[in-house]
């Protein structure tokens, strides 16, 4: 892994002056991304990998074995695809979702083939890292938190090279993973007397992405879209904090009864974002079961186009979480696209222009 001692001896000469973190000076970048679409149409397909090391096969809605990302590609425009990356999880179980950095990079070359843009999800853990746990990765446990800030910076660029080294420069990425009460707990949450660590986190993180690739936008993702009073308590005080991000991203899991108000609520708070505190807004997940296709289908097809109506251009798109999941899969996940008899669903056809 690639290191840069440098930022240990940086921070600490700083610990009292939080604004000067938003400029701070970061490596030459050597690489940029290519350009992203202007409204992406995405699917999170992290478990792809673990699915098909289980034999997991996938059928086009007339029962024809495709590969699933060019079903995804080809019948429903999916132009962008996410992934997440873990730091150091169980290689041996691919129930969870496994990727490390190697296998994210794998997985992200295969759609940048197809010609997909990709996203990165940095959970900086080593395993699922949500509103309701941000736990440091094993390794990381006992550091203080100047050497979890060279953590996060190594971590970061190692990521971020080991997609370079696959041909693949990331168009997003999130510094972590609906961190609605911050992440790496309990240094950085934000709740909990964390929020200027948080702040410098986010910022640890964002320039780490740039010192690879300058035009790799960076993202910082809360759960709960609809919930404008969480967004503005949390990005007014990451930005209040000096934190240096490009973009804000969204979760939206609504059910079948409430998905209109949910999607209504969610795009005026989308406007809100972006008339305080003047960031890009996109949707990083969405879902609703899978016998609900119908529902799915007009929940997808209303929130893209809200999305997308957003004025200047400023909403950039919405991902699907997981679309490829079985039924039932990893323990209960009932929101992907395809049904019991292998082929997909109506849900993704919202998509569709």
């Amino acid at each position: 892994m690639e290191t840069r001692k440098p930022i240990r001896t940086l921070m600490l000469t700083v610990l009292c002056a939080v604004l000067l973190i938003s400029t701070w000076s970061v490596a030459a970048p050597n690489t940029a991304s290519a350009a992203a679409p202007a409204f992406a149409k995405g699917a999170d397909i992290s478990w792809v990998a673990g699915l098909e090391a289980q034999g997991q096969t996938w059928k086009d809605k007339t029962g024809k074995q495709k590969d699933i990302l060019q079903i995804l590609k080809d019948d429903y425009q999916i132009n962008s695809v996410r992934i997440r990356v873990w730091v150091n999880p169980n290689m041996s179980d691919y129930k969870n979702g496994y990727l490390n950095a190697e296998k994210a990079a794998d997985l992200a070359a295969r759609a940048k083939k197809l010609g997909m843009s990709v996203m990165l999800t940095l959970h900086y853990s080593d395993s699922w890292a949500d509103p309701g746990q941000q736990t440091k990765p094993y390794a990381w446990q006992n550091f203080n938190f100047t050497q979890l800030m060279d953590a996060v910076w190594n971590h970061t660029v190692y990521v971020m090279n080991t997609m370079k080294n696959k041909g693949v420069t990331p168009d997003w990425v999130q510094i972590g993973n609906e961190t609605s009460d911050g992440m790496l707990w309990p240094d950085g949450r934000a709740s909990q007397g964390g929020m200027k660590n948080y702040a410098w986190l986010v910022n640890t993180g964002n320039n780490a992405v740039k010192s690879v690739s300058s035009s790799t936008k960076t993202i910082v993702h809360l759960a709960s879209g609809h919930d404008s009073a969480l967004f503005e308590w949390n990005i007014g005080a990451l930005i209040n904090n000096g934190a240096t991000f490009d973009m804000v991203a969204m979760s939206l899991y609504p059910s079948a009864s409430d998905w209109q108000t949910k999607v209504n609520q969610a795009a005026a708070n989308a406007n809100n974002i972006i008339a305080k505190y003047n960031k890009d807004v996109i949707v990083t997940e969405i879902g609703l079961e899978y016998n609900q296709a119908a529902a799915t289908k007009s929940f997808i097809s209303d929130i893209k186009q809200k999305i997308r109506n957003i004025p200047n251009g400023r909403g950039k798109g919405v991902f699907y979480w997981e679309p490829e999941a079985p039924p039932g899969y990893n323990g209960g996940y009932n929101k992907g696209a395809w049904g019991t008899d292998g082929k997909p669903t109506q849900a993704l056809e919202g998509f569709l222009n």
